[in-house]
């Protein structure tokens, strides 16, 4: 894994530390055009040192194969890389010690799209409150550390869970952010993997 995406021995947030079992770094291709960014690892993920496994993993992985795509095709990641203790919300601090960390990866990654995956990564990138709902399948120009992103409202997959109605919201703007890669010009990467 390249260094600059690669997040082995991280001390910033001595809470999570004490906390985590391990770093969980972003995974999938280093050029993919389709960048998940998630708000932080739970259990599942801690415990495996992969991002978005567990339920509502699977709700992504069933999505992304409903599009023609797989896990293998897209990047998958998150704002904060340690398991805040009992699941809870990543404090402002803990993301602003890990945004160097998201921005490095975003920089050496260089999506054509970023999807944010629920209100913390939303707010979080996009600097502003965020009805997620509301906004969900909308794009938005950000400027994310040197380059400026655009990044794309999704509901988190864990909602579809608790709230079925949200599955049509949750597919929907899925299926904006593979339109916008396979519109946008260039020779799509999506798929290829």
């Amino acid at each position: 894994m390249p260094e600059e995406i690669d997040v082995s021995d991280c001390t910033r947030c001595a809470e999570l530390c004490d906390a985590r079992s391990r770093i969980v770094n972003g995974v999938g291709p280093t050029d993919a055009e389709l960048c998940f960014v998630g708000e932080a690892p739970g259990e599942h993920e801690d415990e495996t040192g992969d991002p978005f496994v567990g339920r509502s993993g699977d709700v992504l992985d069933d999505a992304l194969r409903d599009l023609g795509l797989a896990r293998r095709d897209v990047r998958i990641t998150n704002c904060v890389r340690c398991r805040p203790p009992n699941n809870r919300d990543p404090t402002a601090d803990e993301l602003a010690n890990c945004r160097s960390h998201l921005e490095r990866e975003l920089d050496a990654v260089d999506p054509e799209v970023v999807v944010t995956l629920g209100k913390v990564p939303s707010e979080h990138l996009l600097g502003r409150s965020v009805s997620v709902t509301a906004e969900a399948g909308s794009v938005h120009d950000a400027r994310i550390a040197s380059d400026p992103r655009r990044v794309l409202v999704c509901v988190h997959p864990a909602a579809t869970l608790y709230d079925p109605s949200q599955r049509e919201t949750f597919a929907s703007a899925l299926e904006a952010a593979v339109d916008l890669v396979e519109g946008g010009g260039d020779q799509s990467r999506l798929g290829e993997f």
